[in-house]
């Protein structure tokens, strides 16, 4: 009786051990692949960033598109008057 008690005993643990370890192994299997594709992000952003500091140097000039548009409008208006004046 005392043999039976202690292999149930036992095999609870061994249970409980297996348990675990698949449960490990599930999570693993699982986290790997997302740190693999934050790294793949992580790699990729300093390009990204890169690009984007080039696209603010590149477009750094439509800032002055408003002072060109009021430029072109007053020499419109100018050019305007002018032919009114003439007689256009």
């Amino acid at each position: 009786m005392m043999q039976l008690l202690a292999q149930e005993s036992t095999t609870g643990w061994t249970i409980g051990y297996v348990m675990g370890i698949v449960v490990v192994i599930a999570v693993v299997a699982l986290v790997v692949p997302i740190l693999m594709l934050a790294r793949s992000i992580g790699n990729r952003a300093s390009e990204i960033n890169d690009a984007l500091e080039d696209a603010v140097t590149n477009t750094a000039a439509l800032g002055e598109l408003n002072t060109t548009i009021e430029a072109a409008s007053t020499i419109v208006a100018g050019l305007k008057r002018g032919r009114a004046r003439l007689g256009g």
